[in-house]
């Protein structure tokens, strides 16, 4: 969906699938700075909004997801995945029950088919299930924000800021008062320094939750079944992951930004080596300089020197070997 804030002064569309907000709006290191000291907000009115009302909501969700949401409580925010029976990730939602609503916002686009196969899943429990993008939008408030909250918001209260989901119509009033507006590339740099990974950037059609440090986070290791249950506890105790999430910091003397699917080699093996991951997210950090979320191979070691296309990289661990 188009966001009316794309009239805001200096507004840049982003493209693929966060069309539809801004990219920026002028001045992205301004801009990040800004959510780093707790000022402004980002719009996320192209995400993707889901709910599930009923008396069974909670313990029909706990049946389906990977987190265990039985007895969560009102307000609380987390995360889940929905996996396949494979134990692909399928579906990331990140969540809060409001008391009488499960609240989720999903990838932009993803929605349809989150409902389709929760739809699926109804059987006789006493749940509803509402795609309410149309209706719904989410802004991001960065950590120690104190813009305040409209009535009618539904809040989702995380270290990194607060999801509110907000009525649509507010969207514009809330942006008047609560500027200034950072993009999606000013968020997206500070998600990348915070070693989150996002579906469809970090994953693919095989990534298993251990390989992107999910476990804990959005993945409960003492919950009941669920679908791709099997592999994760097989994965957990018997083995590892095939690959691992790192975060690069990228030669800064390079122009350009190796972009997603840059392939990954070792540096001591030169741009013509083996191919041993490949970039997932690239980013211009206003202190850190250029970064990157990659995926590489499990047995690479963690000292190891590597090359992003032609660009010198050092690796930070965030999965451990």
């Amino acid at each position: 969906m188009k966001s009316p804030l794309l009239s805001l002064p200096g507004a840049v569309p982003a493209e693929g699938v966060d069309e539809g907000v801004a990219a920026h709006y002028g001045d992205l290191f301004r801009e990040q700075r800004a959510l780093a000291d707790g000022t402004g907000f980002v719009d996320l009115s192209h995400r993707g909004v889901v709910a599930v009302t009923g008396a069974d909501r909670l313990s029909w969700l706990h049946l389906l997801l990977t987190q265990h949401v039985s007895d969560l409580p009102a307000g609380e925010a987390t995360e889940a995945l929905v996996l396949s029976a494979n134990g692909h990730i399928e579906h990331a939602l990140y969540l809060v029950d409001d008391g009488t609503t499960v609240w989720a916002h999903v990838e932009p686009g993803t929605q349809e088919a989150l409902i389709a196969y929760l739809e699926s899943m109804k059987f006789f429990y006493r749940v509803e299930v509402a795609d309410r993008t149309a209706d719904t939008a989410v802004v991001h408030l960065p950590a120690g924000s104190i813009t305040e909250v409209p009535e009618g918001a539904v809040v989702r209260e995380t270290p990194y800021g607060r999801d509110l989901f907000l009525p649509r119509e507010q969207l514009e009033e809330f942006a008047a008062r609560s500027g200034p507006a950072a993009g999606l590339l000013a968020h997206e740099a500070l998600r990348v320094e915070q070693h989150r990974p996002r579906l469809g950037f970090e994953t693919d059609h095989r990534t298993i939750p251990h390989e992107l440090g999910w476990i804990g986070t959005a993945v409960h290791l003492q919950k009941g079944c669920y679908r791709g249950q099997e592999t994760v506890a097989r994965v957990q105790n018997l083995g590892k992951p095939p690959r691992r999430l790192v975060f690069l910091h990228l030669d800064g003397s390079d122009v350009h930004l190796p972009p997603p699917g840059t392939e990954i080699r070792l540096a001591d093996d030169g741009p013509d080596g083996r191919k041993i991951g490949q970039v997932t997210t690239s980013v211009r950090h206003h202190e850190l300089g250029p970064v990157a979320l990659a995926v590489i191979k499990r047995n690479v070691p963690t000292d190891a020197r590597l090359l992003a296309g032609d660009t010198a990289a050092a690796q930070e661990t965030v999965v451990e070997p």
